[in-house]
């Protein structure tokens, strides 16, 4: 039996995102009664085969494959985001440093440090911290300085050598009034889509009886008589959160 332009709709929207709720609701069913529509939908073996050879000639045209995208979705979702952005907490200039000392990194910079004093009429610095000084260095605890604490730096990893799971990751970035921020696709999200491509989620509808307890239905009319019941049910729960 051929689908009604309603159903093809929900066909086509239910591939975007695998969510049969929004699904119906993008193929314009009514969006308070879109779950019990999409349960509905996806039990009817129409429906079921359309959305078959729809993914099948999807994945024709473009060559991807369903394992291919599963990958995509698994590499995002355990992509570690200390491969984009940390925030690292690195020594001070005396935690290093001769006697606890203001240590410079080499004698050039100590003699560019001399010479702007000099012009600025300022009491020329001294090198008896000695030279060496790195960011690389972790803070060190007996520094009477920072006590420890070492100074806090924000690192942005150069994106041209991400990992094909960092890249999965990386959305981009925005510069905004408080400087640059490292945008990031949703991991939980990326768990959520993993999931739902194993079959791991399902469009189910959870009925309750009186008082929240279980639906009593009488099973003398069969199959018919049970989907009848279930079909008041949710009617009854529809009609009951408007």
């Amino acid at each position: 039996m051929a689908l009604t332009p309603k159903q093809q709709a929900f066909v086509n929207e239910y591939l975007i995102d695998l969510c049969g709720a929004k699904a119906a609701t993008r193929a314009g069913y009514s969006a308070k009664s879109a779950r019990r529509i999409a349960v509905e939908l996806l039990e009817k073996p129409d429906v079921q085969a359309a959305i078959k050879l729809a993914m099948e000639q999807r994945s024709e045209r473009t060559e991807i494959t369903a394992d291919m995208v599963l990958q995509h979705w698994f590499d995002l979702a355990t992509a570690d985001p200390n491969e984009l952005v940390q925030y690292r907490r690195h020594a001070c200039r005396y935690c290093h440093g001769d006697g606890h000392a203001y240590q410079w990194r080499d004698i050039g910079e100590f003699e560019e440090a001399k010479t702007k004093a000099t012009q600025n009429k300022r009491a020329a610095p001294t090198d008896e911290g000695g030279y060496g000084y790195t960011t690389h260095a972790a803070p060190d605890p007996r520094c009477p300085r920072c006590d420890g604490d070492g100074v806090e730096k924000p690192f942005f990893a150069d994106t041209r050598r991400l990992s094909a799971k960092g890249k999965a990751l990386y959305a981009g970035i925005k510069q905004g009034r408080d400087g640059l921020e490292v945008l990031m696709h949703d991991p939980q999200k990326a768990w959520d889509n993993v999931a739902r491509h194993l079959g791991m989620f399902k469009d189910r509808l959870e009925l309750t009886g009186k008082d929240g307890g279980p639906v009593e239905i009488n099973s003398t009319g069969g199959v018919s008589g049970l989907l009848a019941a279930a079909r008041q049910a949710v009617g009854d729960a529809d009609r009951s959160s408007t």
